[in-house]
């Protein structure tokens, strides 16, 4: 008897990081059979996404570099050795014959407890500029995997996985799941906002100036706000709630969606089929920015800059669209040349055939 593969997924932090990861892990889990750990640390939205997904998760201690605090650098080597040895002690003790990382605080520890385990370990880049813990990964011997092409990260250009199932609705089952929850109208459209995992307050404020106006115009919102951030003010046909873990009936039910640019939305977004309107991250090196400018450049979405955000840019786009199903199906079909594919299912089939010829099972 064939026994089973162990993999360790790590992604850790945002939900960017940790989607991707657990879609390949749901694929190696589902389909090849394997017993999956994944890897994260407290300060992560893991603590909370893993186990609701039904995997096994492993924390070990965060290594951020101090990029504000130089002074702090001094300290990086002896938390990166003992979060190191702890990745190491789970990989040992579940038996692990894979790695595959997404970036986040956890994935360097990972990778170098798997390069010193003599581990096949994989990176993955779902960025449009990769981060440091995965170029670190690459340098190490790390098979590299990009999203995009150009990120600074050797390696082929796969996409970005997505959770199976993401925009399948065939009976409908999730759609009428997502109305029945979020208390909704079927007979009007339905407007999905979201700052991304910890929300966005210029999304949040934006949206109370605009939203009187949505609903009169016979729309409705579903607004995820952020577990930080304040709950908005209550209003008729608008659903305010912290955080959605049920994406797939959010997306199911969405007609259009407002959000952020992180390369996991942009990708979940384009597999739903969704048009959206997207308002990058001001901050950072302008990665967000770069995740949805071919979604833009092909009609299949707006993009509002964060600093020109305000109710009634948000209106001026949203109300126009909204009215008009001709334009909304025209980007939604643009939207079918740039879907995510089985970019999940090629990876974790990579993923499971490295560990069997690491191991010497038998496929």
């Amino acid at each position: 008897m064939t026994a089973q593969l162990s993999v360790v997924v790590a992604g850790g932090g945002t939900a960017g990081h940790i989607e991707p990861a657990l879609a390949i892990g749901e694929v190696l889990r589902d389909t090849h059979g394997a017993h999956v750990v994944a890897l994260g640390t407290e300060r992560g939205l893991e603590t909370t996404i893993v186990p609701a997904r039904g995997f096994d998760l492993e924390l070990i201690d965060p290594v951020p570099i101090p990029r504000k605090k130089p002074w702090k650098l001094f300290s990086v080597p002896l938390k990166l050795r003992r979060s190191v040895n702890q990745a190491k002690a789970v990989m040992r003790e579940a038996g692990t014959q894979a790695v595959i990382g997404t970036g986040g605080y956890v994935a360097a520890p990972a990778y170098l407890a798997a390069k010193s385990l003599g581990l096949p370990f994989f990176v993955l880049e779902t960025n449009a500029l990769a981060g440091m813990a995965n170029k670190l990964g690459v340098r190490l011997g790390g098979t590299g995997f990009n999203a995009v092409q150009n990120s600074g990260m050797k390696g082929d250009v796969v996409g970005i996985p997505v959770r199976p199932g993401v925009g399948v609705d065939p009976d409908g089952a999730k759609r009428e799941r997502g109305l029945r929850m979020w208390n909704l109208d079927p007979e009007r459209k339905t407007i999905l906002v979201t700052g991304g995992s910890q929300g966005a307050v210029s999304i949040n404020n934006a949206l109370a100036g605009a939203v009187e106006r949505l609903t009169a115009a016979g729309h409705q919102v579903l607004h995820a706000y952020g577990r930080k951030n304040d709950m908005p003010t209550t209003h008729e046909h608008y659903t305010a709630v912290p955080y959605i873990d049920d994406m797939e009936a959010a997306y199911a039910v969405a007609d259009i969606v407002v959000c952020r640019s992180g390369a996991m939305t942009v990708a979940e977004n384009s597999a739903a089929g969704l048009p959206a309107i997207y308002i990058p991250l001001p901050h950072g090196n302008g990665e967000q920015g770069l995740n949805s400018a071919h979604l833009v450049d092909a009609g299949a979405a707006l993009r509002i800059e964060d600093g020109q955000l305000t109710a009634d840019v948000l209106v001026d786009k949203l109300l126009p669209l909204l009215s008009d199903d001709a334009a909304l199906g025209a980007m939604r079909d643009a939207l079918e040349s740039s879907g995510a594919g089985n970019v999940a299912e090629e990876l974790a089939l990579r993923v499971a055939d490295a560990a069997r010829e690491a191991t010497g099972k038998e496929k």
